[in-house]
């Protein structure tokens, strides 16, 4: 795995004009709060991807190694057109390696008609479009939206309600309700499970995130990622006290004991 951190997020839109309507335009989709972006290989979707860590999310999940992307008002504020610049210029490595364009977080349908004009653009440009979201506003993805998606990267946090409300603080079935759209469509779909020692390790809890996971026709990898600390730095930065402080990764029995609970089910993990 390679990736090339480019540093200041996205060039920003001169948005200086004051007969500029800011709000409408974000409304319209025409700009967006953008925390960041960076050129990965072998994450986030096939091939050499450009993924858009695009600011806001309603979630608070206890192991995000970004909380500096949850308020949308902290990132820049920036032009469709320049995104679609920047995706023309990578255009040949797309080409060349099978990659495309992730749209990533914070929470990226908290922005969805800029997500919506995102991804039309780049479909028209013959790029590959994944997003990475965790479902819990599914409901404002359009199906205009979602036709032009070629992958969804759906983090289930967990499987139990209570269990996840513990983790993100918020409610799992716009999740399951959102995941039941995508299988109905038939959109490709890979899960996301960031496995915590003492959190979403238990076994009833992976056992009922295979279950759900296991009804969606459409799932082509369920992907078991291990809790790491490497976010640690920044919710001391921002101030914030972090939750799981202290908390080991998972060792090789566990992990293997949860890979076994998905596989269980003919799901295909990594």
């Amino acid at each position: 795995m390679s990736a090339i951190l480019v540093p200041g997020a996205a060039c920003t839109a001169d948005l200086s004009d004051p007969r500029h309507d800011r709000l409408a335009a974000r409304r319209s989709g025409h700009v967006a709060s953008v925390h960041s972006w960076e050129l990965v290989t072998s994450v986030d979707g096939p091939g050499t991807r450009m993924t858009l860590f695009l600011a806001g999310c309603p979630l608070r999940c206890q192991y995000c190694h970004n909380p500096d992307t949850w308020r949308q008002r902290d990132g820049e504020l920036t032009a469709l057109d320049d995104i679609v610049a920047r995706l023309r210029r990578y255009l040949p490595v797309f080409r060349a390696t099978g990659g495309g364009l992730t749209i990533s977080g914070g929470e990226p349908l908290q922005q969805a008609a800029f997500v919506a004009r995102l991804a039309r653009a780049a479909a028209e440009l013959g790029v590959h479009v994944a997003i990475d979201t965790s479902g819990n506003l599914g409901r404002a993805a359009s199906d205009a939206l979602l036709d032009d998606v070629s992958l969804v990267l759906l983090d289930v946090k967990s499987g139990l309600p209570d269990t996840y409300r513990e983790v993100t603080g918020r409610d799992l079935q716009p999740t399951i309700d959102f995941g039941d759209r995508l299988a109905a469509r038939g959109t490709p779909v890979w899960i996301r499970f960031v496995l915590v020692p003492g959190l979403t390790d238990a076994a009833e809890n992976v056992d009922a995130v295979a279950d759900i996971v296991a009804r969606w026709q459409n799932v082509h990898r369920v992907e078991v990622l291990p809790f790491h600390q490497m976010g640690t730095s920044k919710w001391e930065r921002l101030g914030i006290p972090y939750p799981l402080a202290g908390r080991p990764t998972p060792d090789a029995e566990l992990l293997a004991r949860v890979r076994g609970q998905f596989a269980a089910r003919g799901l295909t993990v990594y």
